[in-house]
């Protein structure tokens, strides 16, 4: 079928699909509806995180589904406060309770918090890289990291991550960090892919979303995946729900995704925080 969601080669030999469905600022009591009905319409990808407090409402959902665990690919993120190996290893053990999983698809180091835990975060990926070992986290990856922060990995750890979550859409582009992991077969997650809807009236995205046919997520989607990101747009609206899985059936050509592209702002387009000197810890 013309929406089937393709399925993304990981450099530890499984695979994610492309598409998925976030929960980012999703209320908990608000996300097993929410998630529900984005596994009707055809999600398989779930991206939570401790940190959004929604962790057990994602469970609830995939178990009411009545899919087979290994139909949904689940992901979730360590908690900022958990660094310490020893404190994330609890925490990962309290993503498995909460999911009321055995095992978690995809589980990544939050932020790298480079100006907190005397900048160690490699100690704490080493505790991802005994999860993996162990069965019980299938892949391992990384969100926010910076091309220094991956080389340092790269240098004092045994696994690469197999994706590094990162903020990118047309406003930023991100494409330094990009590079880096293409270079080192790690896969580019995309957060905020619309730039927690900064981009929806923009005119050039008006104007090409009218020349296809389309609306401007669809066209902003669809420039994520030509270029090989993986999204995960968030939505409780229904109809919006199904509107962003309803972008494989149409192509940009290249003159277009170049004009998308050109619309980079570089850091000036960022909307989420800088994680070279982001430092939030939860109360």
């Amino acid at each position: 079928m013309a929406n089937t969601v393709p399925d993304i080669a990981l450099n530890d030999g499984n695979t994610i699909p492309q598409l998925g469905f976030g929960v980012f600022q999703i209320e908990p009591k608000d996300t097993a509806e929410a998630v529900g009905r984005a596994l009707k319409i055809g999600y398989r990808h779930i991206d939570t995180a401790e940190m959004y407090g929604n962790e057990a409402e994602v469970g609830q959902a995939v178990r009411a589904s009545g899919l087979n665990r290994d139909e949904v690919f689940v992901t979730s993120k360590l908690n900022n406060a958990f660094h310490r190996p020893d404190d994330a290893r609890r925490a990962f053990d309290s993503t498995l309770a909460a999911l009321k999983m055995d095992h978690i698809d995809l589980f990544l180091i939050h932020w790298p918090l480079p100006t907190l835990y005397d900048g160690d975060f490699v100690s704490t990926w080493k505790v991802l890289e005994e999860l993996q070992r162990d069965g019980r986290a299938r892949s391992i990856g990384v969100s926010n990291f910076q091309v220094p922060h991956l080389e340092r990995l790269a240098a004092e750890a045994t696994v690469a991550p197999a994706v590094n979550q990162i903020e990118v859409h047309p406003y930023l582009g991100n494409e330094e960090v990009r590079a880096y992991n293409s270079a080192h077969d790690i896969r580019t997650e995309a957060w905020s892919p619309i730039a927690q809807g900064k981009v929806l009236d923009d005119p050039t995205l008006v104007d090409i979303a009218g020349q296809v046919g389309r609306t401007v997520a669809q066209v902003v989607l669809r420039w994520h995946v030509q270029r090989g990101d993986i999204v995960f747009p968030k939505s409780t609206t229904p109809s919006r729900v199904e509107e962003n899985f309803r972008i494989f059936d149409f192509e940009l050509d290249d003159a277009t995704m170049a004009r998308i592209s050109g619309l980079d702002k570089g850091e000036t387009g960022r909307q989420g925080p800088n994680p070279d000197t982001f430092d939030y810890l939860p109360d």
